[in-house]
């Protein structure tokens, strides 16, 4: 491999850029120039016939040409006539450039056989001495070959040109003649991809599914000696961010056959029928090189369900390419050895044709990562941080619920740019606690003009927030409550640590809620008025509040039903129950939140103390932990471990047992030689 492979990561070598097109049109447009250029400086003058005998009948003229297929006479003067000033004055202005040799002048005559004549007529009067004569010849000039050929040559160098630019600047599919050829990237020996499956972390069971292909790849005889066959297709499905595109480059590194990746969009093109040419094409190589493996990413860009959307009559280029690469997957004369991975994080919006066994056998579903997933995760992309002795992967995966691998990431770079610009020698936990913040809540924005009324209305809000939280059961617990200005229009924020749960119970949803309120019943309780800063926490609330009643099933009037449609069409304009049925369910909504409201206003009302403790301390210190409201307002009354302590006790206690077993095999190690020196 090439060291230019080697520094830079996973960006197979392209080849250079051929300028030879490129110098031939400068040259074409350099001799066009030049020729053009050249007609200019030996422009002559046009004269009449009568001035011509003048000229002639004064010994000024060294030289008559004819041509014939121009019916016309050029003139050169001798050059003692040159020096008169007449001559001098009239050629000089007309062509500084003027050439000495000439022509100076030209006729223009109506026939060439009368002006023969009249020139011998005119010669007879004058001696031997004094005649010139004539030449007579045929000449093409510039104008009558541009008019023929030039024009037609220019106008298509013209068509040539636009058609490269909108073909595309680059690729095979750049030139109008490769417009339908397939825009993949190939992976192979030369060129491999150095990502693998231990750069892979969080994604077990997906791992396993995928790595069961390569091994399909590396040895199918294996699986095919007990009737097996290879899969001809994975779709891998999941929220953006969560590492699709990086485990299909894992398996690019891992297989050891050729790899083809490109995008969904790589087929979109505005020449009617190039999407289907250029998904021929990709298969026609894959096929040409299996076994080999095809990545298609955001595959959704193609493969949306076919109809929808579409005027009748109409013709969809999208649904001819989606038409091309079913046949290619599984049609009739499909051929074996090419596998075909394609990821996206839109799978209700396929088409049903595309996800039947036979192309996608299998639908590998990568998720958001557990707290054992994110700790993984997080140690991968701890390694090339040099980072200090208080950095512990798992509290940082605790405070990190809900991210995905690409948020993770990003917070480990956030956290060490934030160390550089703080001049530090090593990454410390402090760093990533404000990337953290950074991520979630937005740039921290100290310097923002606040007035103390409102700085006041924001510590009694997220007090109440806090109060709200502490003391309910089934709240989050908290974690950190700010009143720095955050992102773009955040005052503060209070941020919690969610559990590691799937399953919600109608008491757990209405404590939150509770607790997303608590913020606007502190500022009507203690300012008698309300404001503006809860919009977040209504629009929470209020969509909590309708999928309770709609969608889960939770409310006593409605029933246990459900008007959630998962493959619901995206431009659904009805409604799936009645008006009276809408009535009822925002009736219904609306209690629920009233409730919700009048119980965190009474929960606060009895806690009033404990809310004017934390707005007071949160007007002094601006930002408040864990361990400060333990201080401030007594430990939580429900003594529930978190998913970190649990978390962290069950790491301890396998810890723990793994090394009492190493010392009992040191000990029974250890007792021969021991007896042995007794002895």
């Amino acid at each position: 491999m090439s060291e230019n492979n080697k520094n830079k990561n996973f960006i197979p070598k392209t080849p250079p850029k051929q300028s030879f097109q490129l110098w031939l049109i400068i040259t074409a447009v350099i001799v066009l120039v030049g020729v053009t250029w050249f007609n200019q400086r030996n422009t002559v003058i046009d004269i009449t016939l009568k001035k011509f005998e003048d000229m002639y009948l004064a010994n000024d003229v060294a030289k008559v040409v004819v041509i014939y297929n121009q019916n016309l006479v050029e003139v050169s003067l001798k050059p003692e006539a040159l020096q008169n000033t007449r001559y001098k004055e009239e050629l000089e202005s007309n062509s500084p450039f003027f050439t000495p040799g000439g022509p100076h002048y030209q006729v223009k005559i109506a026939s060439v056989d009368k002006f023969i004549e009249n020139f011998q007529a005119l010669e007879s009067n004058k001696p031997d001495s004094e005649k010139i004569g004539y030449t007579a010849k045929t000449q093409e000039s510039w104008t009558n070959w541009f008019s023929s050929f030039g024009f037609l040559i220019i106008l298509f160098l013209f068509f040539w040109i636009m058609m490269r630019r909108m073909a595309g600047p680059s690729g095979p599919g750049g030139q109008i003649f490769n417009v339908g050829k397939s825009r993949a990237q190939l992976f192979d020996a030369e060129n491999k991809v150095k990502i693998t499956f231990d750069n892979v972390a969080g994604l077990d069971e997906a791992k396993e599914e995928i790595q069961e292909i390569v091994e399909f790849l590396k040895n199918p005889g294996k699986f095919t000696k007990l009737g097996g066959k290879i899969p001809k297709g994975a779709l891998l499905v999941g929220p953006p961010g969560t590492g699709k595109t990086l485990l299909a480059k894992a398996v690019a590194g891992e297989a050891g056959v050729p790899f083809y990746t490109l995008s969904g969009s790589d087929f979109v093109e505005m020449f009617v029928g190039v999407g289907a040419a250029r998904v021929r094409d990709l298969f026609k190589q894959a096929k040409e090189k299996a076994p080999c493996i095809i990545f298609i990413d955001e595959i959704d860009a193609i493969g949306r369900s076919r109809g929808k959307g579409q005027m009748p009559g109409s013709n969809d280029e999208r649904e001819n390419t989606l038409n091309s690469l079913l046949v290619e997957m599984d049609g009739f004369g499909t051929d074996s050895g090419v596998i075909v991975l394609a990821a996206t994080n839109r799978p209700d919006v396929l088409d049903q044709a595309l996800l039947r066994p036979g192309r996608f056998d299998r639908q590998i579903s990568i998720d958001k990562p557990d707290i054992v997933g994110r700790e993984a995760i997080f140690k991968v992309h701890l390694k090339p941080i040099k980072t200090g002795e208080d950095v512990d992967a798992k509290k940082l995966s605790a405070q990190t619920p809900g991210f995905a691998g690409a948020e993770i990431a990003n917070v480990c770079n956030e956290a060490a740019l934030i160390a550089a610009r703080k001049n530090k020698n090593a990454v410390d936990m402090q760093d990533f606690q404000d990337a953290i913040d950074r991520v979630i809540g937005g740039l921290e924005k100290k310097n923002k003009i606040i007035s103390p009324e409102e700085k006041k209305i924001v510590a009694y809000h997220e007090a109440g927030h806090a109060v709200a939280g502490w003391f309910l059961e089934h709240a989050d617990p908290l974690v950190k409550v700010s009143i720095v200005p955050r992102g773009v229009a955040a005052l503060g924020y209070a941020q919690y640590l969610p559990k590691e749960q799937f399953l919600y119970q109608t008491e757990q949803l209405l404590d939150e809620m509770c607790m997303t309120l608590g913020g606007r019943a502190a500022e009507e309780i203690v300012f008698e008025k309300i404001s503006t800063g809860a919009l977040s926490d209504l629009e929470r609330v209020t969509k909590v509040a309708y999928s309770m009643v709609s969608i889960y099933g939770m409310n006593d009037k409605i029933g246990n039903v459900s008007f959630y449609d998962s493959k619901a069409s995206d431009y659904k304009m009805t409604k799936p129950y009645s008006e009276t049925t809408a009535e009822t369910i925002d009736e219904e909504v609306r209690k629920i939140i009233a409730a919700a409201y009048q119980r965190t206003k009474d929960l606060l009302n009895t806690k009033r103390k404990e809310l004017e403790i934390l707005a007071k301390e949160l007007l002094e210190k601006e930002i408040l932990f864990q361990s400060d409201l333990e201080k401030l307002i007594g430990k939580r009354p429900f003594a529930k471990e978190t998913t970190y302590e649990a978390f962290t006790k069950k790491v301890d206690s396998k810890e723990k047992t793994e090394k009492v077993e190493e010392n009992e095999e040191t000990s029974k190690e250890v007792t021969p030689e021991v007896e042995e020196s007794k002895g």
